[in-house]
């Protein structure tokens, strides 16, 4: 498989102090994840495994097909005190890093200077979550207390 990577973080810092949830998919096929919340007393949730080529194909193919580097990020608003986002991808030759800040709804997209960019960083986001948050499902058993 050709180089690939992809890295992910949204987070701020508050009256919790640093709070954030950053995942990162390795060309090894590492996934690693972590959670860090101070609210209610919660701590560092950190996760690892080794997902299989195939799933590492996916989520090149969504990463691809989203058509994410192809934008460009100068528009898009900066982080500020309620958060900001970072999306690092490598795509064979092609190495993009993208900083916006935090996305509350598809509101806060239409009303950027660059709606059309944002839209495809937020949908390419929410595809990389939810197949983060299924994958740490299916090989973790975490139970809340």
């Amino acid at each position: 498989m050709d180089d690939f990577y992809v890295r992910y973080y949204v987070g701020h810092k508050g009256r919790f102090g640093h709070e954030f949830l950053e995942f990162e998919f390795r060309p090894d096929g590492k996934l690693r994840y972590a959670n860090n919340t101070n609210y209610k007393k919660d701590s560092l949730i950190r996760r690892e495994m080794y997902v299989s080529e195939t799933v590492m194909r996916e989520v090149k193919r969504i990463v691809a097909d989203s058509q994410i580097l192809r934008e460009d990020d100068r528009e898009w608003p900066e982080g500020d005190k309620v958060g900001s986002q970072e999306l690092e991808i490598v795509l064979g030759e092609d190495h993009a890093s993208f900083t916006t800040a935090k996305i509350g709804s598809l509101l806060d997209v239409q009303s950027s200077k660059d709606p059309e960019g944002l839209r495809c960083f937020y949908y390419l986001v929410q595809d990389l979550k939810c197949m983060v948050f299924s994958l740490i499902n299916l090989h973790m058993k975490i139970k809340p207390i």
